[in-house]
């Protein structure tokens, strides 16, 4: 809880309490938003979050209620006394939501990666007296590729310019091949690793919706994330998810959100044999992605035997593979593999590879 102090010094949780922030992803209308912050509230919740402007990936999605909302963010504040936290991508949403009062803001994954939108939010920042900026506490999502320095140079635009509530949120980063029962985003837990690493003072959550994408993930994420020791979480909570309007996989009901989060204050019976779960639970994952890259290089590599025979080609090219395999190789010892086992899995691939170029018999 130490790192929480400077980013929330008035909220006091149990020891055995982790800190979660929670509400739907985005503020629907004024009976959905109050309807879910009132449930959170009743059981214990401190802080809600809400998404009122929702960038989205294509047009014709929900793309939030707008300004219009800040009202019923306003009166769910006033309501229940949780902390209210909502996205900001321009400057001009900052203004808003610190007319409106609100006491928190985060910068979503998209901001993150665009240097000159995070300036303009600093500079806004910049712009305001003092209090005004120690008023509101400011989170940062990671960028959506998995860019340290890109990350780093978000919270560094915002602590330049006089930010000291400032804290980061992991939800993981995206990966071109989803195969079934993958993760919506990859944790690449070595990269908020290394941040904590350089920053061990900046509080950290973990958004376990964003990065496993469905409900089923929420749980043994979260519990993976606070073992690892995250210092919070933040999850997307509606009253009737199957309905919302944005992120309605990714969602828990108000129920199942208390029901998660007591087996994560409870702790589990055996943490070891649990802790070995949730690790093999993610190298299945890492294998089915593995399978799935190595059949795409396959179908491309019977692509290739079609050209070569077109082309009156010999299907074993000596010396691409020898570049091939020192390549690797180099590539592999960067990432802490041995040289022979590199070596051993890439003949082994090339092989696969050559019996796909031959020509049907």
């Amino acid at each position: 809880m130490k790192n929480l102090e400077s980013l929330f010094p008035d909220i006091f949780l149990p020891a055995d309490a982790p800190l979660v922030i929670a509400g739907p992803c985005s503020a629907e209308s004024r009976e959905q938003t109050l309807s879910v912050a009132e449930a959170l509230a009743r059981g214990g919740v401190k802080i809600f979050r809400a998404g009122v402007w929702k960038p989205r990936t294509r047009p014709g999605g929900f793309e939030g209620a707008g300004e219009a909302a800040l009202p019923w963010l306003q009166e769910v504040r006033e309501r229940t006394g949780m902390r209210v936290i909502t996205e900001v991508a321009t400057a001009d949403h900052l203004h808003a939501v610190l007319d409106a009062g609100l006491d928190a803001v985060w910068l979503g994954a998209r901001t993150a990666a665009n240097p000159f939108a995070v300036q303009e939010i600093a500079d806004a920042f910049a712009s305001l007296p003092e209090d005004e900026r120690k008023r509101l506490a400011v989170l940062v999502k990671n960028p959506v590729s998995p860019d340290l320095e890109l990350w780093i140079g978000a919270l560094q635009r915002l602590y330049g310019a006089g930010v000291r509530r400032l804290g980061a949120i992991h939800r993981g980063f995206s990966y071109y091949s989803h195969g079934p029962g993958s993760y919506r985003n990859a944790p690449y837990w070595a990269i908020p690793f290394e941040l904590r690493r350089r920053f061990p003072e900046l509080p950290l959550f973990f958004d376990p919706s964003h990065t496993g994408g469905s409900r089923e993930f929420i749980a043994p994420l979260s519990r993976e994330a606070l073992d690892l020791g995250f210092d919070g979480l933040i999850v997307e909570v509606h009253c009737n998810p199957d309905e919302a309007l944005s992120d309605a996989s990714q969602q828990l009901t108000p129920d199942e959100f208390f029901e998660t989060v007591a087996k994560l204050r409870r702790g589990v019976e055996d943490p070891t044999k649990e802790s070995l779960r949730i690790l093999r639970e993610e190298i299945d994952l890492l294998d089915a992605r593995l399978l799935e890259l190595l059949g795409q290089r396959m179908d491309v590599s019977r692509r290739i035997g079609k050209v070569k025979q077109a082309s009156g080609l010999s299907v074993v090219q000596p010396s691409r593979y020898a570049r091939l395999i020192s390549e690797r190789t180099g590539a592999g010892t960067v990432l802490g593999l041995s040289p022979e086992f590199v070596r051993r899995v890439f003949a082994a691939v090339h092989e696969e590879s050559v019996r796909h170029q031959l020509p049907e018999r």
